[in-house]
């Protein structure tokens, strides 16, 4: 992590720890409320971010033709062109969708859709014709839209609305209105609450935020400890009175990490950190222990590692025990593993809450976790539910290791997350790592003796150590794609190069260029230099790279090739090398 000064890297050390071993959050639909790039969050510079309808002000006016959008955007923020929407309803409730006509935007490339977009900067006016039947009649325009800031933050889809007098022709008054009456009613069937709403919308913004929670719990990463929980509730010999506090502490265990949660979000936003819900899932560290999290308890759920188990308060000691402290660490840990998750109505909560005042944000928040532990609660509060449930047996073993699999397939999409944001190597390696964790678990199982258990922590804290290694950026390659008319190129005008023929499936080829081909050293002498380095990747069929091979009479890669700028001939390097053997051969002319 890049730090200016002691202060500044103290204080994102601090941050990045509190993140680790803090509360996570969701990482729910970005596509309504998205946070800063990590680059955005590095960048040390105060960011303060304006309100909606001050970063994005609309004008509606009519002309000949029909309506006219005048968009002022502020500078550093843009719309969406994709995001664009708008229809008129008439005094039935008849609606009419408009087609716009979009003036050529700016083009970029959004990392969430993964392609290219067209956004608009400064203004920007878009049109669209009026139905027939509505000109001269008095209706409601719909307008949606959805922003960003350059510093990060995206806000949530914005819906706003306009009376339309009924005066006929071009002198119809056009004035904005908060929300439409049957607002509700449109946001039920799908419809966006703007994150500008005024604090007459917070009753129904909590109830998504209650309803998200609940919802919550049914997803891969949660419903397994929530099972869990449940079912040691008809198995363990508990009073009823026992049964109602366990249920308050589990929620307590929920709402207070929520809570934390959203006080470190509002308190390094006011710091000046270009920070948002889910941004500790920025970090590919947090990432790969998480994974880690989620590939212990699938292990414990089947019944291979007891310790983890007993941590997380979810084996033989949550149906044997009594603790309340156990059912509050439940509580935090379905946190905990909920951080990957996303639920429907959470976006327009949290959207909502992340543009609110403190109080407002933390009440969010708070509805939120009491919306995930309502379930458990409402199991030990009413005996009638908890009676319909099936009856304790053998069953449950089986239920609990079937509950493994989500919560692997939750760690294996971890894995792909830690793929986008490092690269294969990263995630191969921490690949290794859980299968450290895996052989820890065999070994020190059971009645293991002590000095098995002795080696099943050592290997713990390797798999650990790998979890905590520091990643290159996949951005920072030295290397160009080979192909023969780039090499033809380079050739024309004199510059040196060096070719590696490579494969993903060839394990001679990467441990010459984790040795040899990754060095600082090998990277200022191709820069001193001034050579050019080609890599063909031969893990695809390719015929291009064939030819080349075919051309030096191998059969396979790898094959390392030095063009200097004197020589006519390419030197063969050896198959094995060193960067001692590399040096040499790209420093001699």
């Amino acid at each position: 992590m890049a730090c200016n000064n002691l202060m500044a890297g103290l204080k994102r050390c601090l941050l990045l720890a509190l993140l680790v071993f803090s509360l996570p959050a969701s990482t729910q639909g970005w596509e309504q409320s998205r946070t800063s790039s990590s680059s955005a969050l590095l960048a040390g510079s105060p960011v303060e971010f304006l309100p909606v309808e001050e970063a994005y002000r609309l004008d509606v006016t009519r002309n000949a033709q029909g309506v006219v959008f005048d968009w002022r955007i502020a500078p550093t923020y843009y719309l969406y062109q994709h995001k664009f929407a708008a229809e008129v309803i008439d005094g039935n409730g008849e609606a009419f969708p408009l087609v716009m006509d979009y003036p050529s935007g700016k083009s970029i490339y959004d990392e969430y859709y993964e392609k290219e977009l067209q956004v608009y900067y400064g203004t920007v006016a878009l049109r669209a014709d009026l139905p027939d039947p509505l000109k001269g009649r008095g209706w409601t325009l719909s307008v949606s839209s959805q922003g960003c800031a350059d510093a990060g933050l995206c806000y949530p889809p914005r819906t706003q609305y306009f009376a339309v007098s009924g005066v006929a022709g071009m002198d119809q008054a056009i004035t904005e209105i908060v929300q439409l009456p049957s607002a509700v009613d449109n946001v039920a069937a799908g419809v966006e609450l703007s994150a500008a709403t005024t604090t007459s919308s917070l009753p129904l913004v909590l109830l998504f935020a209650l309803l998200g929670g609940i919802i919550l719990n049914l997803m891969p990463c949660v419903f397994p400890v929530l099972s869990i929980k449940v079912l040691s509730l008809t198995s363990a010999h508990l009073g009823e009175h026992s049964k109602h506090l366990h249920g308050m502490a589990y929620t307590a265990g929920i709402v207070i990490s929520f809570v934390a949660i959203a006080a470190l979000l509002l308190v390094f936003r006011e710091a000046g950190e270009a920070v948002g819900w889910g941004f500790q899932l920025q970090s590919p560290v947090f990432v790969s222990l998480l994974a880690y999290l989620l590939f212990a308890a699938g292990l414990s759920f089947s019944g291979l590692l007891e310790v983890g188990a007993r941590w997380m308060n979810i084996g033989q000691s949550t149906a044997s025990g009594t603790s309340l402290r156990a059912s509050f660490m439940t509580g935090v840990l379905a946190t905990v593993v909920a951080s990957p998750c996303s639920a429907p109505f959470m976006g327009t909560a949290l959207g909502f809450a992340l543009t609110q005042t403190p109080l407002i944000s933390l009440l969010v928040f708070a509805v939120l976790g009491v919306g995930m532990a309502l379930p458990f609660v409402l199991l030990s509060w009413i005996p009638g539910l908890l009676e319909k449930l099936p009856a304790p047996g053998p069953w449950m073993e089986s239920f609990r290791q079937f509950l493994a699999f989500p919560l692997y397939a939750s760690a294996i999409w971890l894995l792909w997350v830690l793929g986008r944001q490092t690269s294969i190597d990263h995630v191969a390696l921490v690949s290794i790592g859980m299968l450290l964790l895996a052989f820890a678990a065999w070994l020190g199982g059971g009645g293991a003796k002590r000095w098995k258990q002795a080696v099943a922590l050592l290997v713990t804290i390797v798999a650990l150590s790998i979890a905590m290694t520091p990643s290159k950026s996949t951005d920072e390659r030295l290397w160009e794609p080979y192909s023969p008319a780039r090499l033809q190129t380079l050739r024309s005008e004199g510059r040196p190069v060096f070719i590696n023929l490579t494969a993903a499936w060839c394990i001679t080829c990467l441990a010459n260029e984790k040795l040899a081909l990754s060095s600082d050293t090998f990277a200022e002498t191709l820069q001193a230099n001034n050579i050019v380095y080609l890599k063909g990747d031969w893990t695809n069929r390719d015929s291009e790279i064939t030819a080349l091979l075919k051309e030096y009479g191998r059969s396979g890669v790898p094959l390392y090739l030095y063009f200097s700028a004197s020589s006519a001939s390419a030197q063969v390097l050896p198959q094995l090398l060193t960067e001692g053997i590399v040096q040499k051969a790209l420093q001699n002319e």
